[in-house]
């Protein structure tokens, strides 16, 4: 018998992910990755017990792409970079972005709270956003959180009008960002 080939756990999880890219996470298993590979599954099993397993490493890769997205973001807001990375990364992986935001599923139930608390701290830095308190920050980021998300969904089904790049998406979602503040501005001061 030919000895295995042996395969980095980050070899499996890119081919894991590449099959998920296009055919979503239940679409992955664990003898597709080995075929991807060109293998038997037994590599698969040396760095991995179970698909779930597999599965998890993939959604931690995911989260991994869409953190780096969001980092690389500069647009000066922090809805801005948010927005812009959803969007980039709806239309570049829309197979994953929909598995992610539209099926149920217990794969970013930490990813949520991780991205909140992350995303709450860069709020505070923002001069436009001084004086909220934590509770109306928290109020603001939801409202353009469901307003992104929405856009983005329409983003990845392709249910926008061709004519709207993603540079005209990003000005939406600024100006809705502005709307929100200012509407939770004028709200506090009337308070």
């Amino acid at each position: 018998m030919a000895p295995q080939k042996k395969f980095s756990r980050e070899q499996i999880v890119d081919a894991a992910f590449n099959i998920a890219n296009t055919e979503g996470i239940d679409g992955m298993t664990i003898r597709r990755v080995a075929d991807q590979l060109g293998s038997s599954i037994a590599p698969i099993y040396v760095n991995f017990n179970n698909v779930d397993e597999l599965k998890r490493a993939v959604v931690k890769k995911v989260v991994n792409v869409s953190q780096r997205m969001l980092n690389e973001q500069n647009t000066g807001t922090p809805f801005g970079d948010i927005g812009s990375a959803s969007l980039q990364f709806a239309t570049e992986h829309p197979v994953l972005f929909r598995d992610f935001v539209m099926k149920q599923n217990d794969y970013l139930q930490d990813y949520d709270q991780e991205m909140g608390d992350d995303l709450l701290v860069k709020m505070k830095k923002d001069p436009e956003l001084e004086g909220f308190t934590d509770e109306e920050l928290k109020t603001i980021l939801f409202k353009m959180r469901a307003f992104q998300m929405g856009l983005s969904i329409m983003a990845a089904n392709g249910l926008l009008p061709e004519e709207l790049d993603i540079e005209q998406m990003k000005q939406i979602l600024d100006s809705v960002a502005e709307d929100v503040v200012i509407a939770a501005r004028l709200r506090k001061e009337k308070d």
